[in-house]
């Protein structure tokens, strides 16, 4: 399977940008790490094309975007992360969550999501406080959702097209992507209704990847009757930055005390990272040699 990919384009009058992915690759992971059901699949898929979308936008080295979707549904919270190349990760709290279809046979991702709560959107460039805004719930649907984040929090008329497809038989992801469409200061009423026009002859992206067509081919109609220039693609995928280090770093936060406890009770400790499964094991010896380390600090010595 080939890699996911990211494009990024702009009319040439200034007026639209528009960005597209394939997310096969990356979807096809996340549901192999999480063993996700059908329809907690299509939920996570959506999620964190959206996040490699936005984080792609970033631009900056180090910046990242986080997405967390809390919609009171049985999926529970939802969250993906992603960085400026549109690497990403993500977690549903319920992955094994069934939901029957919905009367047209599609899978019932707003059911499941709920839309009694809100989307947190937080950017993080690396440098002062991050970023982080807040908007109701619209549909749960998550596309309809991020929409809605750019209308209401950056005042930015945006269509975001996001698409999960799934074998019916096994549930396998098949194909997944996305687009975002967003008005830039240049565009006048005649380009937005261009542009509305444009939007309401577009098949959903799963449809239009089904047919063939790359996401510059999508990027192409979506911007029909403009002049578009493709600024760049950037090749991404899920990725977890993990590793024991952080986790040495993270458990040095404990007080001595609680990690000698830990040594002498448990033998070990084990953490296991919510975002690619891994485990890792701090033996009894490292533990101890922690707790040391972190009385050390306590008494002002510095090793």
């Amino acid at each position: 399977m080939e890699p996911s990919r990211i494009l990024r384009s702009i009319t040439q009058d200034g007026s639209f940008m528009a960005t597209a992915m394939d997310s096969t690759q990356l979807v096809c992971v996340a549901q192999e790490i999480h063993r996700t059901s059908p329809v907690a699949t299509a939920a996570l898929g959506r999620l964190l094309t959206a996040s490699s979308l936005m984080g792609n936008l970033l631009k900056k080295p180090g910046a990242s975007i986080t997405l967390k979707i809390k919609g009171g549904g049985p999926l529970g919270v939802v969250v993906a992360v992603a960085d400026s190349r549109g690497r990403c990760r993500g977690y549903v709290e319920n992955p094994k969550v069934q939901a029957p279809l919905r009367p047209d046979g599609k899978l019932d991702v707003g059911g499941v999501v709920g839309n009694d709560g809100a989307l947190c959107v937080i950017r993080d460039f690396g440098e002062g406080e991050p970023y982080t805004g807040q908007v109701a719930l619209v549909s749960g649907e998550i596309g309809e959702d991020i929409a809605a984040y750019y209308a209401r929090s950056e005042q930015i008329p945006t269509v975001c097209g996001l698409g999960v497809l799934l074998d019916k038989a096994d549930g396998e992801v098949l194909l997944a992507g996305g687009f975002l469409l967003q008005a830039l200061p240049g565009a006048d009423d005649a380009a937005l209704a261009r542009l509305e026009e444009n939007v309401r002859r577009l098949d959903p992206v799963t449809t239009m990847l089904a047919k063939g067509m790359g996401i510059e081919d999508i990027c192409r109609q979506a911007l029909d009757g403009f002049a578009m220039e493709v600024l760049d693609t950037q090749e991404t995928g899920y990725a977890c930055p993990c590793s024991k280090e952080r986790v040495i770093r993270a458990v040095c936060s404990l007080p001595a005390k609680e990690l000698r406890e830990m040594a002498e009770q448990d033998g070990k400790m084990e953490a296991c990272c919510q975002y690619c499964g891994k485990t890792y094991v701090l033996t009894r010896e490292e533990l101890l040699d922690l707790a040391e380390k972190s009385g050390a600090k306590a008494r002002g010595f510095v090793l």
